[in-house]
């Protein structure tokens, strides 16, 4: 397989600086992933993409909450939505995001657990 990156082809790592929009960018991100429920919300999307009712179940939170939380989800562009018939099914916004997500929650599982930290 060709080594070369195409034009329209996208990478698993951005090699720019981060400048003021970047870092804007991040932090906002980060503040979404700083209430638990929403990251838990984020950490299930990434393992399938699930409608309100699983969340709910899954999470434990009301129904009431679970819905709150994908709205700001959705608004911030964390997630996505697709119809399918009348259910809405949500979906983590992409690999970055899910990798982030998991990255955490692996760190506090070390933190958690004493385990030792790795590269």
């Amino acid at each position: 397989m060709d080594s070369v990156k195409r034009a329209n082809e996208p990478s698993l790592h951005h090699n720019s600086a981060p400048d003021a929009r970047r870092l804007d960018a991040a932090t906002a991100t980060f503040r979404m992933l700083s209430d638990p429920t929403r990251l838990h919300i984020l950490w299930l999307l990434a393992q399938e993409p699930s409608d309100v009712s699983s969340l709910v179940k899954r999470t434990g939170a009301s129904r009431t909450s679970v819905s709150q939380h994908l709205a700001k989800l959705r608004m911030s562009g964390l997630v996505s939505t697709q119809k399918d018939s009348r259910r809405v099914v949500y979906s983590i916004a992409g690999g970055h995001l899910a990798r982030l997500v998991m990255e955490g929650l692996n760190h506090a599982d070390h933190r958690v657990t004493g385990e030792p930290v790795h590269d």
